[in-house]
């Protein structure tokens, strides 16, 4: 017999079948965190404000959020350092210090609005106070992302993700022209009407989202520290085309769930509530309880509760994505792995910045108001983000042999330059 022990032999049987879930880790949770409540009540509205006018928003953006994802998740994977480290040693003190504050901002009051979404869901599902459901979910969220396993708190999120397809169910029980839907994907009618263009410029600022980039560029640093097979690619190169291809498929599958969920989302209410002149929709729960007479129980029951689904997937990313950036900005020791007491001030941004979200339902501010300003955050965050990462990942000096090819690099910059547009837009129909 050999002296390899059991422990070994098991590490080396599991090493040998990779499973599916493993393969597919932070993009497939960045996807689908990017279908928040908060993003269900932007498709909402604009399924039910311009039917199905709006869903070819959805397959442009698909491109160009791969290319951006797959370029944060690669400076992680290549550098060993986050979005917001890498910056640190790259960019001046008040330019990285001024983006973080307000990715922070805007990330803690997308935090608040989706804990009140996921109040007002499950009061919708089961009665109750809303408020005392805001603080439970708040309370769960941060417990589970303090004091649980990183292995097995990664595998909470991504058997989460399964809580979207709720929404392609609900596709299915509701009555749609199919044939309309796909002319106005193939050959859709664009107009310059300031509700029209408004629109849009939400579809891009909900779907390519800063948090994004901080949330999956973070999670490969984590998951090489897991694996104590794997390292930062500049120290082993030889690694880089198993570790690239995986990051490109779990990317692609990630933004390809999260855009056909959203579709799925304008086509559901486009369906009912436009159908049927409902077209004021302000938040998801609002679209959830619209559909309830016009589409049935069980489509709003599904809706209702694929609030909350999403939205427990969605909480951790928003708090730890800024927590991420706010740690690597002031050289704190950050990661989900980490033990609580040694990485206290990364757990602390986390736990206080879900609890502002917490007081914002308690407080007399406007909820809807508050998102608004935060989409507003985001979309002045974004673009300079998104300039600061293609920077980043077209150096030599930063990525080595891995610094950004054509193909990549030219799609990266056609998404800064749409989002720059969108940007603009915003602030032309404010």
């Amino acid at each position: 017999m050999s002296g390899i022990s059991s422990a070994e032999a098991t590490q080396d049987k599991q090493a040998a079948r990779p499973k599916l879930l493993e393969v597919l880790g932070p993009g497939l949770i960045t996807g689908a965190s990017d279908d928040d409540p908060s993003g269900i009540a932007t498709y909402s509205q604009v399924g039910a404000q311009f039917g199905y006018g709006l869903g070819w928003t959805l397959l442009l953006t698909f491109p160009l959020m791969c290319a951006i994802q797959q370029i944060s998740a690669q400076i992680g994977c290549v550098t060993g350092r986050g979005l917001a480290g890498n910056m640190r040693r790259q960019s001046s003190a008040w330019v990285l210090h001024a983006i973080v504050g307000l990715l922070v901002v805007a990330n803690t009051i997308n935090i608040g609005a989706d804990l009140g979404a996921m109040g007002a869901a499950l009061t919708l599902l089961v009665g109750g106070p809303t408020l005392l459901y805001v603080a439970l979910i708040a309370l769960i969220t941060v417990v589970l992302a303090v004091f649980v396993q990183y292995s097995h708190y990664v595998s909470v999120l991504k058997w989460l993700t399964l809580s979207l397809f709720a929404y392609v169910a609900t596709v299915f029980v509701v009555d749609v022209p199919w044939g309309q839907v796909g002319a106005n994907l193939v050959y859709p009618h664009i107009s310059w009407d300031s509700a029209y263009l408004t629109a849009v410029v939400a579809v891009f600022g909900t779907t390519i989202s800063p948090y994004l980039f901080f949330w999956q560029a973070g999670q490969e640093v984590e998951e090489q520290k897991e694996d104590p097979a794997t390292s930062p690619l500049r120290e082993a190169p030889e690694q880089a085309p198993s570790q690239l291809t995986r990051i490109r498929l779990d990317t692609y599958v990630g933004m390809a769930l999260s855009n056909l969920i959203a579709l799925c989302i304008v086509i559901t209410a486009a369906a009912t509530l436009h159908a049927n002149g409902q077209t004021d929709i302000q938040t998801s729960s609002q679209a959830a309880e619209a559909l309830r007479p016009i589409a049935g129980k069980f489509a709003f029951t599904v809706f209702a509760a694929g609030i909350i689904g999403t939205g427990l997937l969605a909480l951790p990313v928003l708090a730890g994505s800024a927590a991420y950036a706010l740690g690597e900005a002031f050289q704190w020791p950050v990661g989900l792995a980490r033990r609580p007491y040694a990485a206290h001030a990364f757990y602390a941004t986390i736990a206080i910045a879900t609890l502002i979200g917490v007081l914002i339902n308690f407080s007399p501010i406007d909820p809807v108001k508050a998102l608004f300003w935060s989409a507003v955050i985001n979309g002045v965050v974004a673009v300079p983000v998104m300039v600061m990462t293609m920077l980043l990942a077209s150096r030599r000096a930063v990525m080595a042999q891995f610094a950004l090819g054509t193909p990549l690099k030219t799609m990266g910059w056609v998404a800064t330059g749409v989002m720059t547009a969108a940007a603009v837009g915003m602030f032309a129909t404010l």
